[in-house]
């Protein structure tokens, strides 16, 4: 078998033809008609009022945290199981994270352990749909009603998911989106911040653009920031989300294929809630004890299949661990998670080669 990357984008639409336009006309950099084109056909997509693009997801989130005016001597809470970026977001402007466990099944972050953290510095929870599923946004938005908390959505692996029919990324005040090259439509390197309050999105765009005044070009009456995208990274974008539907299909036959060949091994399949419709950005397994993962991984890989431990607990990190903590689910996800190749493109031989693969492992 040929190696079968963990992913790869698919680039199989107007992307070649739409960058080549951006070259054609010169329009390389952060202004160009692609920009506004991408920000009003994502926002329409999910069903937002305003979508305002930003040159990578951990800016993206720096910039809806600070739009929000989250900053030092503030609180966010955020779950421990979830990639680096989420938490070092929050760093950035000077506020303390508040490390929150997961739930055991679905691996989304624990309303009740959201509730046990809030105090009087809380200021926002932040809500990462995990891999693609979406967490309990009912539970976040009636504690953070309770308790008159911001709430951010990091959705950068939650594209196309959905929590009761509404998509991710519309329920807080100010969410945001990842298009690095393995999320489910990419730009290559890009962001998006999304929002329906018309001053959020005000302070955003003002803020993402070096803080520039409306009223007077080159006059700043902020200390902003470079967070702007290109126009040939939102070429690029438009052309894949014109192929967004497609690409969605595409992976929830994936992952029926695993959970079809995987069938008589003693792994678990990351599993999807009643309520929820969960895009299977990554595919994921528990193994039954965390000393299988790193062997089976290493089978996998002498069989040319790539693949990539779940994201290790953020409490763990020697930046965010000098005070000890105790998220046991968290903790034991993180030991015995892995992700499965997982890119549009994998056909049914491959999953089930990789299958097979497993399956020999527990012989």
């Amino acid at each position: 078998m040929e190696f079968i990357p963990v992913y790869q984008p698919s680039l199989t639409g107007n992307e070649k033809k739409y960058v080549n336009e951006c070259l054609d006309t010169s329009w390389i950099s952060a202004k160009g008609k692609f920009v506004g084109q991408f920000e009003t056909a994502f926002a329409k997509y999910i069903g937002a009022d305003h979508a305002i693009t930003a040159a990578n997801g951990t800016v993206a989130l720096h910039l809806a945290l600070i739009a929000l005016g989250i900053g030092c001597g503030d609180e966010v809470i955020v779950p421990t199981l979830t990639y680096v970026a989420s938490v070092n977001a929050i760093a950035y402007t000077g506020a303390t994270p508040v490390f929150v466990d997961s739930l055991k099944g679905n691996w989304q972050v624990d309303p009740d352990d959201i509730e046990r953290k809030v105090t009087e510095k809380t200021k926002a929870i932040m809500a990462v749909h995990l891999y693609g599923h979406p967490c309990d946004m009912s539970r976040i938005m009636g504690i953070a009603h309770k308790h008159d908390l911001f709430v951010v959505e990091d959705c950068a692996e939650g594209f196309g998911s959905y929590f009761e029919g509404q998509h991710v990324g519309t329920f807080g005040d100010i969410s945001t989106f990842s298009f690095y090259g393995n999320k489910t439509i990419t730009t290559g390197e890009g962001g998006m911040v999304v929002t329906n309050d018309e001053t959020l999105y005000a302070r955003a765009t003002h803020l993402k653009d070096q803080g520039m005044a409306k009223f007077r070009q080159y006059w700043h009456d902020v200390v902003g920031y470079n967070y702007r995208m290109t126009n040939i990274c939102a070429a690029i974008g438009l052309a894949q989300l014109e192929q967004a539907d497609k690409f969605l299909h595409q992976k929830r036959d994936i992952a029926a294929w695993y959970q079809k060949y995987l069938q008589g091994t003693p792994v678990e399949f990351h599993q999807e809630d009643s309520n929820v419709h969960h895009s299977y950005w990554m595919c994921s397994i528990l193994v039954p004890k965390s000393s299988e993962r790193d062997p089976l991984r290493e089978l996998l890989k002498e069989r040319n299949v790539e693949t990539r431990p779940v994201f290790y607990p953020v409490h763990t990190m020697p930046m965010y661990s000098q005070k000890y903590q105790k998220h046991k689910n968290a903790e034991d996800i993180g030991w015995r998670g892995m992700n499965l190749p997982s890119w549009q493109g994998l056909s049914e031989a491959q999953v089930k080669y990789i299958c097979d693969v497993i399956h020999e492992f527990y012989r």
